[in-house]
């Protein structure tokens, strides 16, 4: 299993979900696109895609791969199940059925994951029988 599934697993969700996005017209509920035209606010919604997927591409390059963007995005993808929650009950929020809360909630998962599996891998490897000597064969 690659070193970073959690974080690979949590961008390809994350990249669903902006598709999705585009679905549910996610840029109603965004403060400041909300305020524009139905046409202007979906066009820059998807424009402003172009950096942020940039930036994680970016991120995510060997020569620019870093343990401090990686854990960013870990937080972001925390964060972005917040801001969700907090935008549950906009009258103009169409992220309501399973598949967009799938996507939503495993991106955080894979955020959580992420983070701590470092803790997780240390408590597996610290409490295994064989490498604490427990069955003396």
């Amino acid at each position: 299993m690659p070193e970073q599934i959690f974080l690979y697993t949590g961008i390809v969700l994350f990249i669903l979900h902006e598709v999705d996005a585009i679905r549910c017209k996610e840029w109603r509920i965004f403060p400041g696109l909300s305020l524009l035209n139905e046409q202007m606010g979906y066009l820059l919604f998807l424009l402003a895609h172009i950096p942020l997927f940039f930036l994680i591409y970016d991120g995510l390059t060997p020569i620019q791969s870093s343990s401090t963007f990686i854990k960013g995005f870990d937080i972001f993808m925390i964060l972005h199940l917040i801001v969700h929650l907090l935008f549950i009950k906009h009258k103009k929020n169409e992220f309501k059925d399973y598949i967009s809360w799938t996507l939503i909630i495993g991106i955080a998962i894979c955020g959580i994951l992420d983070l701590t599996k470092d803790s997780i891998s240390y408590l597996m490897i610290s409490f295994h029988p064989i490498n604490n000597n427990i069955l003396n064969i």
